[in-house]
């Protein structure tokens, strides 16, 4: 096996977690309540919950097995190593191409906040510029979330000051999206696919997980990045929910197009709203820089193993980073921005990263040493709790994201039947 050029190990404990939580606070915060509403009503709550129950057996999977194969990849790496090619494929496939597709939305929700009338233009710069910040090296992409993190963090709790002092529930006017559109929304039917819809927004540990080969003291600094990440989202999560809920009655919120906006525009600290679309759209490009870092990181390791051209195996530059996969990642997004309705392909990203989640836990089962923390009757509920809230999302994102893995999976079996004829 061709020997590849390691990355180097910069990242702390701080700066690991800054990228996690800069992913989990990404534009997701900013409208995912208004869906789950419509699904679990007044039991929004319970939904997010349970998804950061589930998140909490992957993230401790994650831990696990990131602790024992610190490298670049994340899932794709472990489910290659504990269960086989193909299930770490599997991984790896879903990961790269829904997480494209999410890189191409969060650069999109962008432009529409800076730009609406040339968002494209302004999503694809970027795209550029945050690429280019991740060629400078993996510290440079750390201190830039940890900027970005801090302006979206105070916009959030700007948001929960003014449910806090906003009016009364009854005082509350019709806001984006007519209130009556929606009576009575949700039950508890909808508390499974709103929890899938949430766990998506908890799902950027894996960012974490991905860097692996940048962390310094691994053994440690993973788990503690893994889980203080989470808890941190966690909390938040619950804390706005709750606050909407409270503030805003709940046929309000699930029609609301802007939940965090309306929220603001319906308080005594309405002037503030600009505040609030500014979060938005620092949230929109911490997520996408973390997300384009996990997504060159995992292409690099697909190509050290020629599951992707190995081209992409490329280490570069002063402070190595993986040149040729970030300015593939890079163009690829481009492209999507430029021929696709991005917002309606990244609709299959929920099932694919539930999917990788899947693999993490399985490929956790068969570790034999784990700490105390980590029993495997955990990563056993982790994979059950995955693949209930795969198959409970809408059918569309399901079969949509069946669809691309089996064109992957198709298309790896192919080329090695080609190489295995030309070996013959």
């Amino acid at each position: 096996m061709t020997k590849h050029q390691q990355l180097q190990r910069r990242l702390g404990v701080a700066d690991a977690t800054a990228i996690g939580l800069g992913s989990m606070l990404g534009a997701g915060v900013f409208v995912v309540f208004a869906p789950a509403a419509r699904l679990a009503g007044s039991l929004l709550l319970v939904a997010i919950a349970l998804a950061g129950a589930v998140a909490y057996c992957n993230a401790v999977a994650s831990a696990q097995l990131a602790a024992k194969y610190p490298k670049s990849g994340g899932t794709y790496i472990y489910g290659r190593k504990q269960l086989g090619e193909w299930p770490g494929f599997l991984a790896g496939w879903g990961f790269v191409t829904g997480k494209s597709a999410s890189c191409a939305a969060m650069a999109l929700t962008f432009g529409q906040y800076v730009a609406p009338g040339y968002a494209t233009p302004v999503a694809i710069a970027a795209v550029a510029a945050l690429t280019g910040v991740n060629l400078l090296g993996i510290t440079r992409t750390a201190f830039l979330t940890r900027i970005l993190l801090a302006v979206v963090l105070a916009t959030l709790a700007f948001v929960a000051a003014a449910s806090i002092l906003g009016p009364h529930v009854a005082d509350v006017g019709t806001v984006s999206g007519p209130s009556g559109a929606v009576s009575g929304p949700g039950s508890a039917w909808g508390i499974l696919p709103a929890a899938g819809l949430v766990f998506f927004a908890f799902a950027g540990y894996a960012r974490i997980a991905t860097l692996g080969e940048e962390v310094k003291d691994p053994a440690r600094v993973i788990p503690r990045a893994v889980l203080g990440a989470l808890a941190g989202a966690l909390v938040i999560y619950l804390l706005l929910g709750a606050l909407l809920l409270a503030h805003l009655p709940v046929q309000v919120l699930a029609s609301s197009t802007a939940p965090l906006l309306d929220a603001v525009e319906q308080s005594r600290l309405a002037a503030g709203a600009p505040a609030v679309q500014a979060g938005a759209a620092a949230a929109s490009l911490g997520a996408l820089l973390a997300l384009i870092t996990g997504v060159g990181r995992t292409a690099m390791a697909m190509a050290r193993e020629h599951d992707l051209p190995v081209s992409l195996a490329r280490v570069g530059g002063r402070h190595p980073v993986p040149v040729t996969a970030e300015l593939a990642v890079a163009a690829v997004v481009v492209l999507l921005l430029l021929t696709t309705d991005v917002l309606t392909v990244v609709g299959f990203s929920s099932f694919g990263v539930l999917l990788y989640y899947a693999v993490t836990n399985a490929a956790a089962v068969t570790l034999r040493d784990r700490p105390r923390h980590a029993p495997r009757w955990l990563n056993a509920a982790g994979l059950a709790g995955c693949l209930v809230l795969a198959f409970t999302l809408p059918a569309a994102s399901a079969l949509g994201m069946a669809a691309v893995m089996a064109a992957g999976l198709a298309g790896r079996a192919v080329v090695l039947a080609f190489r295995k004829r030309r070996l013959s």
